[in-house]
């Protein structure tokens, strides 16, 4: 079984998804372009891109926001032509951080990322220092309150999910990421709510983290999603829920 995504989870009781909704929509239209340019236009023959689109609609995008960042993909229209690379690292503690980027300035990209990871007690590592710790999954969250159990189980086993575990006030669903799209139409059918449908970055294992290291850890992390080149930042930590409220009371 994998490790618990806690990072995304902590994202999203932050608010940090509602708060920053313009930025979160920025990322998700360039994800959609390049996954348009590089695969072609067509979700159905684009894994990629159908993922790309099923987490715009989860975050309420605009169906022309979505046609329009195709069309600038596919070159129909006029639009930045952005490079993507992955950055790895080590956190307070030993951490590991992955940083997914896409960027029209490479040069920009990686000075801004190894600034923050200096500034918050982090180092900037080799490439596959700590990919291999992780692994690349479909990851939906959802809240106890708006589902029975046992329903849940049945929708996500017959969609495809392939780990659903118990979080305290959440569920966590894990499936291979091209089964993603058929996860989150069959959650919508039978009209249960989900709080995050992303394909994700999954940790094998995770860190135990506590105190000063726990603080410095999530102001790396949110330094990191903050920056105008990053689309994703992942990591293997992991902190008690009661710590996590305490810093953020």
């Amino acid at each position: 079984m994998s490790g618990h995504n806690k990072w995304s989870s902590i994202k999203h009781k932050k608010g940090a998804l509602d708060a920053k909704r313009g930025k979160i929509f920025s990322k998700l239209i360039k994800e959609i372009t390049v996954a348009a340019r590089l695969g072609g236009g067509d979700p159905e023959a684009n894994a990629r891109l159908r993922n790309a689109i099923a987490a715009a609609k989860a975050q309420n995008m605009p169906k022309d926001n979505i046609e329009r960042a195709i069309k600038k993909g596919t070159g129909e229209l006029s639009g930045t032509s952005y490079e993507e690379s992955t950055y790895e690292g080590y956190g307070p503690g030993g951490v590991a951080v992955l940083v997914n980027v896409l960027t029209d300035n490479k040069n920009r990209a990686v000075a801004d990322i190894r600034h923050v990871f200096s500034r918050y007690n982090g180092n900037l590592g080799e490439t596959g220092c700590v990919m291999w710790m992780f692994e690349k999954k479909g990851y939906a969250e959802i809240d106890k309150g708006v589902v029975d159990e046992d329903d849940l189980y049945e929708v996500a086993l017959n969609a495809g999910a392939q780990d659903i575990t118990d979080q305290d006030d959440t569920f966590e669903i894990l499936t291979d990421p091209d089964d993603l799209e058929k996860l989150r139409l069959a959650l919508e059918e039978k009209g249960i709510k989900y709080n995050i449908l992303e394909v994700s970055m999954i940790p094998k294992n995770t860190v135990k983290i506590s105190g000063k290291t726990a603080e410095q850890t999530l102001k790396l992390l949110e330094a990191l999603e903050d920056l105008e080149d990053v689309q994703a930042v992942y990591s293997n930590f992991d902190i008690d829920d009661e710590e996590i409220a305490q810093m953020q009371g």
